[in-house]
């Protein structure tokens, strides 16, 4: 039989599709240019979104997003996106609510201790959460976090590194003084472990596992052994949820648009982002791995009456008193509503 168009696809159904040769990455690429040609349709004449300027750090759990600049996504579901690069979370979220972006990717953590702005924090969805792809590294003669009472370990205080290395103390009800933290970042974390001068440090992946490696030291702990608080947001202000809430769910449909390219051609997926990011896309693919990642399921999860974030908020409140040395200030009225996200997901299409 002879397909003709995209509604001969539908009208045949799915499964016969399958049967004449049509394959599923083709049949998954048909079905996201319907919807966006349906939403096309659904903006009506006339009616145009604003441009969205989005911050963004390196980490897997966010750059998978950049498949939606080099796929289209972004551009077929009306939006003009800048993805600006910034060198950690919380310059990005201060950014946000400082008005000079328009949202920003960045962890529950970070958010927690944003500076004051313009408005509340608002968190829009959770993009993932770490399930493996944080630990602490040791070297070789400490065998478990318990050996790490009394040592020197590298973590940047305040940041997610911080609170990796907090959940690990508390998983083993060690306390936090017992433990020395020098304030290192995770690149200047790494090469002071290799050279000796610390006997640990809080990392992520890719270099939890090479640095590990480098040393012949020990993983002692990764986010996989506990119900992490290491959740990664898209975050906001309600001050420009006002101003920019259809672009807002618009960018948040092409994030589901991603999830389900992840589920269905994750090869393609990974291998574009990682041709972005300079590596090999079964490099990419190895540490998204040790990530829950941040689809439709996930999102009503989290954001149920009493999901998830409701109880992580409470927890990471608990966890910066015990350990003052962020110095940071902790933000009460970051708002977790999931009217937003439930919005999106039942309008995804």
């Amino acid at each position: 039989m002879r397909i003709t168009s995209l509604i001969d696809i539908f009208s045949l159904g799915w499964k016969h599709a399958l049967k004449v040769g049509i394959k599923p990455a083709c049949l998954f690429a048909i079905a996201l240019s319907l919807t966006f040609l349906t939403h096309a349709c659904s903006l009506g004449a006339g009616q145009s979104l604003q441009p969205l300027r989005v911050g963004i750090t390196s980490w897997v759990g966010f750059d998978v997003v950049r498949y939606a600049q080099s796929a289209g996504i972004f551009k077929q579901r009306g939006l003009s996106v800048k993805l600006v690069q910034f060198d950690n979370q919380q310059d990005s979220s201060r950014s946000v609510m400082r008005g000079s972006l328009d949202a920003a990717f960045a962890s529950f953590w970070d958010v927690m201790q944003v500076d004051p702005g313009e408005g509340k924090p608002l968190v829009l969805l959770t993009t993932n959460i770490s399930a493996g792809a944080d630990g602490i590294v040791a070297q070789p003669a400490i065998k478990s976090v318990a050996d790490l009472r009394g040592k020197k370990v590298g973590a940047k205080l305040g940041t997610v590194n911080h609170l990796i290395l907090l959940e690990a103390l508390k998983a083993h009800q060690i306390q936090p003084a017992d433990v020395e933290i020098l304030d290192y970042s995770n690149e200047v974390a790494a090469e002071k472990i290799k050279a000796g001068a610390i006997d640990a440090a809080v990392l992520w992946e890719p270099m939890q596992g090479e640095t590990a490696k480098s040393i012949k030291g020990n993983v002692v702990h990764t986010t996989k052994q506990v119900d992490s608080l290491v959740i990664d947001t898209l975050m906001s202000s309600d001050k420009i949820v006002e101003k920019k809430k259809a672009e807002l769910k618009q960018f948040m449909l092409a994030w589901f648009d991603v999830m389900q390219a992840v589920d269905t051609q994750p090869t393609a997926v990974f291998n574009a982002v990682g041709q972005q990011l300079g590596q090999s896309g079964e490099a990419f693919a190895s540490d998204y791995a040790g990530l829950k990642k941040g689809d439709m399921a996930l999102n009503q999860r989290m954001f149920a009456t009493e999901g998830r974030l409701k109880s992580a908020k409470a927890d990471i409140v608990q966890l910066l008193k015990a350990d003052p040395r962020h110095g940071r200030v902790i933000r009460q009225d970051v708002e977790v509503d999931g009217t937003l996200v439930n919005e999106v997901i039942a309008g995804w299409k």
